[in-house]
């Protein structure tokens, strides 16, 4: 499963701290060849579905005899059928992704966050795609699952640049209308697009049965904006430059960036989106356990 070339955003550590959490879907998958996931469809595993009235042609070795002994009555013990998962990594290459801290921007910390997913889904039998959400850099790679499939992702990974506007909403879309089974959709961004597209974007996901997880990558000089000194504002996705006084406009923008986060948690509460808010600052090892861990079974 190794994949021979060094990559500056997976490190060994990270991956063998993780390699005992498996990457599961909150939601039933339909895929074509058995796995590990649970399946919408029924079939021979050892989790137990339901069970049903036994009807002339079904095999009787699925007869539950204990269930005749006491109710005099014949019926099939139904089991989850197993397959393998397509994950959809959706990464943000709008020009803002390049805000850095001190030690690396968004579109770095994002590298890490889908290097690593597409590693271990990869190992562990399931379908990884890339899919690079923005106008200057765009590239999208449907899922396949083999180790050469994998080394391609991680090459386009490695070659992902964060320039021009965001096209986050267009490659929502798009992964909804052509990948036509179910997948667990990944989508690692800052999201600067207003709630209500992001609204049509996560139920259009939803509608089509996919499971959708978010990575939201935040800078908390974004949330506090506690800069102390009249300054030059760059617009990252190529607007206008602005010169700002903090003092003036930081309690409008607190109450703005306040708005925007309720509202957005909103939209997150109605699609039924697996939601998690990371500041670049944090242990990006440590976001993905906890990720894993909520969605053992």
């Amino acid at each position: 499963m190794a994949d021979d070339v060094q990559r500056s955003f997976l490190d060994s550590s990270v991956l063998s701290r993780l390699g005992g959490l498996p990457l599961d879907a909150r939601f039933p998958m339909l895929g074509n060849v058995s796995g590990r996931h649970r399946s919408p469809i029924r079939g021979s595993s050892l989790e137990f579905a339901e069970y049903r009235k036994y009807v002339p042609g079904d095999d009787t070795r699925r007869l539950d005899w204990r269930a005749w002994g006491r109710s005099d009555r014949f019926y099939i013990k139904e089991f989850e059928a197993d397959t393998n998962l397509r994950l959809c990594l959706i990464v943000d290459t709008s020009g803002s992704m390049n805000f850095a801290d001190e030690s690396m921007t968004k579109l770095d910390y994002a590298r890490r966050l889908a290097g690593t997913l597409a590693y271990i889904a990869a190992k562990q039998g399931d379908a990884v795609g890339l899919y690079c959400a923005g106008t200057g850099f765009h590239k999208e790679i449907p899922p396949k699952r083999n180790v050469a499939h994998l080394r391609y992702v991680l090459d386009e990974l490695e070659r992902m640049e964060a320039t021009g506007e965001t096209g986050l909403a267009a490659a929502l879309h798009e992964v909804a209308e052509r990948v036509q089974q179910r997948a667990l959709v990944v989508v690692i961004s800052d999201l600067f697009v207003q709630p209500a597209d992001l609204k049509d974007c996560f139920q259009h996901l939803r509608f089509r049965k996919h499971d959708v997880a978010v990575f939201h990558l935040l800078d908390q000089r974004e949330l506090q904006f506690e800069f102390d000194r009249p300054m030059r504002m760059l617009d990252m996705e190529g607007g206008a430059s602005m010169l700002v006084d903090p003092s003036v406009i930081a309690p409008r923008y607190r109450k703005a960036v306040g708005q925007y986060l309720e509202d957005l948690k909103q939209v997150i509460r109605d699609a039924v989106i697996d939601y998690h808010r990371v500041g670049v600052e944090q242990d990006y090892g440590e976001v993905l356990a906890k990720f894993l861990l909520g969605r053992v079974r």
